[in-house]
């Protein structure tokens, strides 16, 4: 496996890369959404979620902006040694399942579904 750091680095350019790529809206909500790269979920992620999960939307979504008294910053976190193991240890993969990844928790912030996901191709 390559080192954390050579993870961090291609799925920061491939997240860069794809998010110039959006809609301008897309854009502009993205730009206001923190996006945290760690190697692997925390424990209490692991104890709700699971062990092999590849990403975590949390928080806000655009449409609950405001409407909560005590709001949770969003945020969207990818758990790098997940993905890599996903895309059993190919780069080319490593970077579709960055990209794939990225794009679901993207539309969770944005309010989508599992069934919006589905119908976008982010299943």
């Amino acid at each position: 496996m390559p080192s954390y750091k050579t993870l961090e680095k291609v799925a920061a350019a491939e997240i860069q890369r794809l998010s110039a790529t959006l809609p301008v809206g897309v854009r502009e909500a993205l730009a206001e959404l923190p996006v945290h790269l760690q190697a692997l979920p925390d424990a209490d992620v692991i104890e709700e979620l699971g062990e092999n999960i590849l990403g975590l939307f949390s928080g806000e979504t655009v449409e609950e902006r405001g409407e909560t008294l005590l709001p949770s910053p969003p945020q969207i976190h990818l758990y790098l040694e997940n993905l890599w193991d996903e895309a059993d240890a190919d780069l080319p993969t490593f970077r579709q399942e960055v990209r794939i990844t990225f794009l679901h928790e993207l539309g969770h912030y944005l309010g989508w579904d599992e069934d919006e996901m589905e119908r976008q191709g982010l299943d």
